[in-house]
């Protein structure tokens, strides 16, 4: 949906115990690959994203993975807390301005260049796993070349490529034109929403959660 409170201050949204308390509600014989910090909002706003992740690893044996919309990698701050993680996954969907605010719709003021700039920064000092993610629609696909210049200057270590198939007024692109866009891409370590295995989940949300993520109607 729409976001409608744009911001790029940084504040405390969540505290370590309500944190902790989610984490004790799951079911001690649950199969987990990666405890994730995403959610309806960009992660990297909380302030206390560093001391929360430091903190889950004390008492969770789970690798931490952050997805960030990117925007704030340019901060230093932000830098030093994801170095924290296990697993960074920096979404990038334009290779221009233009595109940038028809695609993503930031924050007044925000330039993809500054976006770029913070994400080559970041992933000069991070030592974890580090991700490139993606999301083509009508709007940038006839950029697919553009963009994948773009990430080839980055050189991370994946490239998810996807197109909106949860719930959306956004047309997905065809896995046709998704297999034409990840030519774009050679000789980097692709996957594609349409070709990535799926695996066999249990469900452990709740129902509004589930909804959200397109499980149930």
């Amino acid at each position: 949906g729409k976001t409608v409170n744009l911001t790029t201050k940084r504040k405390i949204f969540a505290h370590t115990s309500g944190i902790f308390k989610e984490l004790k509600s799951l079911p001690k014989k649950a199969k987990i690959d990666y405890i994730t910090f995403s959610g309806m909002g960009e992660p990297t706003l909380a302030k206390n994203i560093g001391s929360l992740i430091k903190a889950i690893k004390k008492v969770r044996k789970e690798k931490i993975a952050v997805l960030t919309n990117s925007a704030l990698l340019w901060d230093r701050k932000v830098q030093k807390d994801l170095l924290e993680a296990d697993f960074v996954v920096a979404k990038l969907d334009a290779h221009n301005q233009k595109t940038f605010e028809a695609v993503n719709k930031p924050v007044k003021g925000l330039k993809l260049k500054k976006v770029i700039a913070g994400i080559k920064a970041f992933r000069k000092i991070y030592k974890g796993k580090f991700a490139l993610q993606i999301m083509f629609m009508p709007e940038n696909k006839k950029y697919a070349g553009q963009i994948a210049e773009i990430a080839k200057t980055i050189n991370p270590d994946e490239v998810q490529i996807n197109t909106p198939l949860r719930p959306s007024k956004i047309n997905p692109v065809s896995r046709r034109e998704l297999l034409k866009i990840a030519k774009y891409f050679n000789k980097m370590n692709v996957i594609t929403v349409y070709g990535a295995p799926k695996k066999k989940v249990k469900p452990i949300s709740d129902r509004d959660t589930l909804r959200r993520r397109g499980k149930i109607k």
